[in-house]
């Protein structure tokens, strides 16, 4: 999978910086927008000049959570070519696996902490 743009939407911080840390280490050009919170991140999407190639998404955060964040996305059209969404939570409940995977555009749902041979193995949308 090639990524030219890819936006990490988590509340953590550390996360925040390992997930970019391990983008750019496998694509130093790509463009890596973040976002705290589903709320912020859609804002960021609709101000987007270019396509985003992938999200990591978490799931517990505040103002808007990612299964909050997956409804209204999934009712916008913003791209021609929909991201790979990738799920990272510290949840491990089957029942937020299966809520995030019912959507075509998740690919993968990982519990933190993200391995770089998970993210480099996605399949293209």
């Amino acid at each position: 999978m090639k990524i030219s743009c890819a936006l990490i939407i988590d509340d953590s911080e550390g996360d925040q910086f390992l997930t970019k840390d391990l983008i750019q280490s496998e694509y130093p050009d790509a463009e890596v927008l973040q976002a705290y919170d589903g709320q912020e991140a859609l804002e960021i999407i609709k101000q987007c000049n270019e396509d985003i190639d992938l999200i990591i998404l978490d799931i517990n955060m505040p103002r808007m959570d990612g299964h909050e964040f997956l409804k209204i996305y999934n009712e916008m059209s913003v791209q021609k070519k929909p991201p790979v969404v990738v799920m990272l939570s510290s949840s491990c409940h089957t029942e937020d696996k299966d809520k995030s995977m019912a959507y075509d555009f998740v690919v993968d749902y990982f519990v933190k902490a993200l391995d770089k041979d998970d993210l480099f193995n996605l399949p293209d949308p």
